[in-house]
């Protein structure tokens, strides 16, 4: 059964699926797409992934200037990465996105909501950086998940 934060800041559950507890409680400002909280169970498996950036596999770069397709690119990157630590989005707990310019943040967001949760979304961070690694990147995120298990 699915529960989320109906305003009083009590928390995004999934029961029977997650002991993971996702809350916004009222005594701080409500997110917009993001939990202030997420408490993780004893056990369980915690993976982190590096920064992903909007380069394939095989070396290709999403087009420059391109913000809905670099950061696609990237959550898509972060994907693999989890898959690879034995991680899915559902498990995911903690973003950090890294931007050139704040004036995409609806893009990003929009993307961002077709791979996280939206019901218990993950605490995340935004922070905007002068330059990533190359000139023309726009974007890195990074994920922590929780397996439990």
């Amino acid at each position: 059964m699915w529960s989320h934060d109906d305003g009083t800041g009590s928390l995004n559950s999934v029961e029977a699926v997650t002991s993971i507890e996702f809350s916004s409680p009222s005594t701080l400002w409500r997110p917009g797409g993001y939990s202030h909280v997420v408490s993780l169970p004893a056990t369980g498996r915690l993976v982190w992934t590096a920064g992903q950036v909007p380069v394939a596999a095989d070396g290709t770069m999403a087009p420059v200037g391109d913000w809905e397709a670099q950061t696609r690119l990237a959550f898509q990157n972060v994907g693999h990465a989890l898959a690879a630590g034995g991680a899915t989005w559902a498990d995911v707990v903690k973003l950090t996105i890294f931007v050139v310019d704040v004036a995409e943040l609806p893009t990003i967001r929009a993307v961002r909501d077709e791979f996280v949760d939206v019901e218990r979304p993950p605490t995340s961070s935004l922070v905007k950086v002068a330059g990533l690694f190359l000139p023309d990147v726009l974007i890195e995120v990074e994920a922590v998940a929780c397996v439990l298990g």
